[in-house]
């Protein structure tokens, strides 16, 4: 199935301006690369996939032979570059990244998703995820909001002008879901419905019929799978950090709270990238102190205020604070291993 026309075309042009990094940015280059990220949420979060993609490619010899025969090249001993490295959209830092299939094979990569463990398929109607065993899929809905999707999982996706419909057919996932009260978001695992409308949440769909809710962020309402019964009053409400499981026909179970440190464990199978968008810095900061063991303070309730926007690795908080001190508006006061208070430069 042909991916859809403005994906194919976005992707063309960030891997037009991959290629050209790759070859070595102006300054005045890596200016407007850098506003051209900022311009949209979905330039950013495409840069990241191209990167992870090529990261994941260069840890499997097998697949990359492949494609080089199927292009007709051989491939170069030098190794891909991480998957995890952050694409920051304020202060992009320009890199030289090895060409092994060239950025022309970079597209049919992303054509033969499957090979790599994920693959998404695009009807009129509606969009399916779906992973393999070994398989990760971070996909960017067309809300805006972000779908993680774990190994051997599957979900279809239905948006309509009165709401937004996730069906988590196997697997888990998590959501992490952009603000609009006129359409809520619901996922629906087999006879239960997860209602949120701007928050972050996860659903694991078990083998025998059971359903795991657990809240990182805002708050979601539990109820029976259909339109009128996921939102009545009367369905029990999580917060961030409370979790249940639902087994299939028993009782409704209590909800449980969980510890940062097993949130983290919990979600370790997670991207660690995270796409932002004109984002509050304390909401930004919240991101990170529920992945990083380095945890972020703001000295001025103020700072919290500023606007941010880029794709940054969650669990890299101190990266995130060089970037933010880089236009000398803002200092990182270090407090011994695992803290760091943001304030004002003097």
């Amino acid at each position: 199935m042909k991916p859809h026309p403005h994906d194919t075309a976005l992707e063309d042009t960030a891997i037009a301006w991959l290629a050209e990094r790759d070859d070595g940015f102006s300054a005045e280059r890596e200016r407007e690369f850098a506003q051209w990220l900022r311009a949209d949420p979905r330039h950013a979060a495409t840069v990241a996939r191209l990167e992870q993609t090529l990261g994941l490619l260069g840890e499997m010899p097998a697949f990359r032979a492949e494609l080089n025969t199927e292009f007709g090249r051989t491939a170069s001993v030098v190794p891909f570059p991480p998957a995890r490295a952050a694409v920051a959209a304020p202060a992009h830092r320009a890199r030289r990244w090895p060409r092994v299939l060239g950025w022309g094979g970079v597209a049919a990569a992303l054509a033969l998703g499957s090979l790599v463990g994920w693959r998404a398929l695009r009807s009129p109607d509606e969009i399916r995820y779906t992973t393999t065993v070994a398989g990760y899929e971070r996909a960017r809905l067309d809300d805006g909001s972000t779908l993680e999707l774990n190994a051997a999982s599957a979900v279809r996706v239905q948006f309509t002008a009165a709401e937004r419909r996730v069906h988590l057919e196997s697997g888990e996932a998590h959501f992490a879901v952009a603000h609009d009260r006129t359409r809520p978001f619901i996922v629906s695992a087999g006879p239960i419905a997860v209602r949120a409308v701007g928050t972050a949440f996860n659903v694991r769909y078990t083998s025998d019929g059971g359903v795991e809710v657990t809240v990182t962020e805002g708050k979601v309402r539990i109820g029976q799978s259909g339109p009128a019964s996921s939102s009545a009053e009367s369905a029990p409400l999580l917060s961030a950090g409370q979790r249940i499981f639902l087994p299939k026909h028993a009782p409704l179970p209590a909800v449980e709270h969980v510890e940062p440190a097993a949130l983290r464990a919990a979600f370790a199978w997670q991207s660690h990238l995270a796409d932002f968008a004109d984002a509050s810095l304390a909401d930004v900061i919240a991101r990170f102190n529920a992945r990083s063991r380095v945890q972020l303070f703001l000295a001025e309730a103020e700072l919290g205020a500023r606007r941010i926007g880029g794709t940054f690795a969650l669990d890299e908080a101190e990266v995130f604070v060089r970037l933010l001190e880089r236009d000398g508006e803002i200092i990182g006061e270090r407090r011994g291993e695992t803290e760091i208070h943001l304030r004002r430069a003097r």
